[in-house]
């Protein structure tokens, strides 16, 4: 009998995308279960009762929370196609730059979608641009953060940078340019060229909709 791997997560989450590209990059057949996030079911709430949120993991009926635990309880429990460096330094260094994705950019990213000032909004616009050139100095040329291939830090990076693109579309400014970060943009057109992590992509359409309804929302103060 083998593994059972189910996936709690949500169409347009980022960080549902992390998993589901980690379980594809390791060749982990999985169930996908879509969580209603406004009408959340038992076995999320069962699964995660601390912070009854997506991704949850649930390997073997036993629920795994938060998408960087994730990554590292699949990385430890499939050893195949390995996603984390094998030096021990380099794996800290990608754990220490993914702490700096989640704390810093994507707390910024989520302030971004409610301010209605544009004092504020370019405030955090400017602190998004001085986070983002920071990591773009980490790449120091390489084709992948993790190096010569697709890794953790790079699972990581990939959903929340193309997050900012889309919601730069919708809301027409321009932070993420290849004139402002063009190690970064060229970094993101690799990445979008290989299929597993095109496939992993929410449909664009979709995502550029429900984002403008929730700009459109914060912006007139709806609820």
């Amino acid at each position: 009998m083998g593994d059972e791997v189910k996936l709690l997560g949500a169409w347009a989450s980022s960080f549902s995308h992390r998993i589901e590209l980690a379980l594809k990059l390791k060749g982990i057949k999985y169930e996908y279960i879509e969580e209603d996030l406004f009408n959340k079911s038992s076995l999320l709430l069962n699964s995660n009762p601390i912070h009854q949120k997506i991704p949850v993991l649930i390997h073997n009926g036993k629920p795994i929370a938060e998408s960087l635990v994730i990554l590292e309880y699949i990385e430890e429990t499939w050893k195949n196609n390995p996603i984390f460096p094998k030096d021990h330094y380099d794996r800290a260094t990608a754990r220490f730059w993914a702490k700096f994705v989640d704390e810093k950019i994507v707390q910024f990213a989520r302030d971004l979608m409610i301010v209605k000032e544009e004092v504020e909004i370019d405030g955090i616009i400017n602190e998004i641009s001085e986070h983002l050139k920071i990591l773009e100095n980490e790449l120091k040329g390489k084709e992948f953060f993790g190096g010569d291939s697709i890794g953790f830090l790079d699972i990581v990076v990939y959903f929340i940078v193309y997050w900012f693109q889309l919601r730069q579309e919708v809301m027409q400014i321009e932070f993420i340019t290849n004139e402002k970060l063009p190690d970064l943009c060229n970094y993101m057109e690799r990445l979008y060229e290989i299929d597993v992590v095109k496939e992993s992509l929410p449909p664009k359409d979709k995502y550029l909709a429900l984002v403008r309804a929730v700009f459109e929302s914060a912006k007139y103060g709806s609820k």
